[in-house]
């Protein structure tokens, strides 16, 4: 079985490194972004299973890059981490966060937290399943249990 993949989206490079150390110590595939702008490129190119990104970062702050993501994959995960105020962890769940943490990071609670959210994932997609986003449908690009070429059931 393929290990989980996370996308570490923080600007500060040694909270990077320790975060991606914690978690590829822990099984998972870890990828790295310097910034939000990075971290985007690198989910359109290397769709991840789940995605953990700072709020305040240059450029483009982890807010924006959750709105970004959620326009690129309705289904993504997105754990938001911020040392700014209750406030805008508030807001980063209004917008898409499904969990927020507090830094500095625990990070025995950071590992809680990840295992948690991708245990959510159905078992047959892998935590990213491909999703198409037209207007306000929302429609999986293929069905488990419908036989190519079949329209899937509905209801």
């Amino acid at each position: 079985m393929k290990p989980a993949t996370i996308l570490i989206i923080e600007d500060h490079a040694a909270v990077r490194t320790l975060l991606a150390r914690v978690l590829e110590d822990a099984g998972y595939q870890v990828w790295e972004a310097a910034n939000g702008r990075e971290g985007l490129e690198r989910f359109r190119t290397h769709p991840v299973d789940l995605v953990i990104t700072d709020l305040e970062m240059p450029e483009m702050n982890g807010l924006e890059v959750i709105v970004q993501l959620t326009h690129l994959c309705v289904d993504v995960r997105v754990i938001a981490m911020s040392g700014l105020s209750g406030d805008e962890l508030q807001q980063a769940t209004l917008i898409g966060a499904r969990r927020t943490l507090p830094k500095p990071l625990d990070l025995h609670a950071l590992l809680q937290v990840v295992q948690s959210e991708l245990q959510q994932v159905p078992p047959e997609w892998g935590a990213h399943a491909p999703t198409m986003v037209a207007q306000d449908a929302t429609v999986p690009l293929r069905s488990s249990g419908t036989k190519e070429g079949a329209s899937p059931p509905l209801g």
